[in-house]
């Protein structure tokens, strides 16, 4: 980040403080502290940073901010409320900045769109882009904190559990355009209805300049609605639907998919580095905000070329001539179709299977929607199935009322490694995908263990 002076920091968050020294870098966690840097003390589930104070003043903070006192210390600021606080200083450190800002948010595919939007933006200059899980209420500002003058471009992922938490992280990046990827399940137990998700997800309009663009997924069915409600430029993609920016001719090869792009009355070709119909989606939304960023086409489709995928999120490896393809990040209905979609799509010359997991967070939907990702199963190419976790067995019991017989579950994670690593023949290929805290990736992790074992 650019300097700060504490008087600057203080005026921000709507508090005082004596000194005027200037600050290098913002931390929360007093790890990361350095000589110059401002510590935010936030209060947390299992740790508060009020308790950690004195060793960050130890370690050379050149201030604070505290809802509590401080005594004998130089550039305390005493807020009410420290999240708020870091809320309002990103806010005007923001402010600071002119930036081409992309605001990313949805029910699935927020992180490998935001990662195929910074591809494309990278080609016109410098771009920032969230990392990790940082899409929070703390998180995200965090990542406004990392703008420079340096940087022209800049795409910030916004997740959220509730009403009001978007409205939170619109107000403090200021979006010049906003996407939703999609309306689906998660977060249903906490909302209620996908009407409701809409609502919430729909909060980062409250940012945005009255003029601002959304860019919409035109395939879904609650976002096909929006241009009803909304007075403000809206731009929807689609492939299977009418849209302003729509895509055919799919084909996939060698790990890669090629499709044409067709944008008011002209077309032009495009190649992703990685397969899956809902990587098409990501790269219409990618090549939508092109657009509105002044880009030329040729130049939009080139940056396509540089995605890669994030984390946990359909990584593709070949261990012990077994191509696996590990998803393990997140799950809901829509990205167990995606997978499904990805591992049809492969080519192969042996077996694909699929290993899924538990989908959580669903509410009352959930026993349909496992039921239903296993009929899912059942009719596609997929050569056999095996699921992991206690909600799992739902998936095996909709295959099993198709027809499939190639079906087991485990709740087990030896029990489960243990029979992957005795199916799994060289040329087969296998995706594994759940949500993050079924922690699947400890079941791929065990079978390469055991691969390992045998050959030595």
């Amino acid at each position: 980040m650019e300097r700060l002076s504490l008087t600057r920091i203080a005026q921000a968050v709507g508090g005082s403080c004596g000194s005027s020294r200037e600050i290098e870098n913002i931390c929360i966690d007093t790890r990361k502290i350095e000589p110059g840097s401002l510590y935010i003390a936030i209060p947390g589930e299992r740790f508060d940073g009020h308790d950690f104070i004195e060793e960050a003043y130890r370690k050379g903070a050149a201030g604070v901010i505290t809802a509590r006192p401080v005594e004998g210390h130089e550039g305390v600021i005493l807020v009410p409320d420290t999240r708020q606080a870091l809320l309002d200083l990103a806010a005007y450190y923001r402010q600071l900045f002119r930036v081409f800002l992309v605001g990313v948010t949805g029910s699935v595919g927020k992180t490998s769109t935001k990662e195929m939007i910074a591809a494309i933006l990278s080609m016109k200059g410098k771009t920032l882009k969230t990392e990790g899980n940082f899409n929070n209420e703390i998180g995200m500002p965090l990542t406004m904190f990392r703008l420079e003058s340096s940087i022209r471009n800049a795409v910030v992922e916004m997740g959220m559990s509730g009403f009001g938490e978007i409205r939170a992280l619109t107000r403090v990046c200021r979006p010049n355009v906003g996407i939703l990827t999609n309306i689906g399940f998660s977060h249903l137990e906490a909302l209620g209805s996908r009407e409701n998700i809409l609502k919430a997800k729909l909060e980062i309009v409250e940012g945005m300049a009255q003029d601002a663009p959304l860019i919409l997924n035109g395939d879904d069915d609650l976002l096909q609605t929006v241009i009803h409600t909304l007075d403000r430029p809206i731009l929807y993609y689609a492939i299977d639907g009418d849209g302003d920016v729509t895509a055919s001719d799919l084909h996939t090869a060698q790990g890669e998919t090629s499709f044409t792009i067709h944008y008011y009355g002209q077309s032009i070709q495009a190649r992703i580095p990685t397969i899956g119909k809902h990587n098409v989606y990501n790269a219409l939304a990618g090549f939508c905000t092109g657009l509105m960023a002044d880009m030329d086409p040729e130049e939009i489709v080139k940056g396509m070329r540089l995605y890669k995928n994030a984390g946990m999120r359909q990584n593709t490896t070949l261990d012990h001539g077994v191509t696996v393809i590990s998803d393990c990040y997140n799950a809901s209905p829509a990205s167990m179709r995606a997978a499904i979609d990805v591992i049809n799509s492969l080519e192969c010359e042996g077996k694909r299977y699929c290993v899924f997991g538990d989908m959580l967070e669903l509410g009352a939907v959930s026993e349909e929607a496992h039921i239903e990702t296993g009929k899912a199963v059942a009719r596609s190419r997929v050569d056999g199935l095996v699921c992991y976790g206690k909600l799992a067995r739902e998936i095996k019991r909709g295959a099993v009322l198709v027809g499939m017989r190639n079906v087991m579950c485990f709740q087990d994670r030896e029990e489960a490694a243990a029979y992957l690593a005795g199916l799994l023949r060289p040329g087969d290929a296998v995706i594994y995908k759940a949500s993050r805290g079924v922690r699947m990736e400890e079941v791929i992790e065990r079978v390469h263990t055991l691969w390992e074992e045998a050959r030595s």
